[in-house]
């Protein structure tokens, strides 16, 4: 039990944003971040943004998020939790 509670820790704080390359509607080049879970914030989509585009800047084309609940079941029980999904669209200023 105490291995599993450990794990957990060491995953959540070495949790970090991604990103994926894109083009935005104005045929830029640009990255879709990825900052969801519960371990993580818009803090860190901002962050991810700033490391990619440096000291040029980025704009931001769209954000979304949402939160909701999730529940599940098997013969051991009902279990329940939350749901937070964090997206954000940028370009690089040129």
């Amino acid at each position: 039990m105490r291995k599993v509670v450990v794990a957990s820790i060491v995953l959540a704080l070495s949790a970090c944003a991604t990103a994926k390359k894109t083009y935005t509607p104005d045929g830029r080049e640009g990255y879709t971040i990825n900052c969801s879970g519960q371990a993580l914030s818009w803090g860190q989509c901002y962050q991810k943004a700033g490391d990619i585009c440096g000291a040029k800047g980025y704009d931001i084309i769209s954000q979304s998020g949402d939160q909701g609940d999730t529940v599940a079941a098997n013969q051991f029980g009902l279990y329940g939790g939350s749901v937070i999904t964090r997206d954000l669209v940028i370009a690089c200023k040129r």
